[in-house]
């Protein structure tokens, strides 16, 4: 497939990045910094903005599917949104955040009081940016949230499926980002959650 992914130096899109290319896709790397992408098979570093809404519905044109790997509070979902509109892309698939999943019936992960106040600004944007996707009616849209802590470590392939609760295990609820990069390229694959969220999780 021909894949653009958005954001793709970042901790979650290197990985995404790598999983992808491992897969045997056409990645196109968007960033700001083409000079930083690493030099993968049938990965092709393009610069553009994700504030460009132009700029970036030029840089994803003829894609299969589109990923945005991107801070919420660094960017406008309303932006993104409307370079993928624009550029006909026929999927659109976003690295969530954890904040917006529930950890009781109506309680959100972010409004809770253990919720680290550093974080909330982003997790609160996240949330936002789930609703703007689920009022679009006429996106193939899926949001892929992780679990709490999201961090590097193993690609060990072993990983659960959830959907609007946050996934907890005795030790917590996390998830690398070697394994989130595996949940997503499968989604990209084998769509299973069209116009919806789902998360994944130890």
């Amino acid at each position: 497939m021909k894949i653009a992914l958005i954001g793709a130096t970042g901790n979650a899109g290197s990985r995404i990045l790598a999983e992808l290319s491992n897969r045997g896709h056409h990645v196109t790397a968007i960033a700001r910094q083409p000079e930083k992408v690493p030099a993968l098979p049938g990965v092709t570093p393009v610069k553009a903005d994700a504030a460009d809404v132009a700029g970036l519905a030029a840089a994803i044109k003829g894609h299969d599917a589109v990923v945005s790997s991107v801070h919420f509070t660094a960017s406008d979902p309303h932006k993104l949104i409307a370079a993928v509109r624009e550029a006909s892309v026929p999927r659109y698939l976003v690295v969530g955040g954890a904040g917006s999943l529930e950890v009781a019936p109506g309680v959100k992960l972010v409004d809770t009081p253990e919720f680290p106040a550093l974080y909330k600004a982003e997790a609160s944007t996240g949330s936002d940016f789930l609703d703007l996707l689920r009022a679009q009616s006429a996106l193939d849209w899926t949001f892929l949230s992780p679990s709490a802590m999201f961090v590097p470590g193993e690609r060990t392939g072993k990983f659960r499926i959830g959907g609007d609760q946050l996934l907890t295990n005795a030790q917590g609820s996390s998830i690398s980002f070697e394994d989130y990069a595996i949940a997503l390229a499968d989604e990209i694959e084998k769509p299973a959650h069209p116009r919806r969220r789902f998360t994944v999780g130890y």
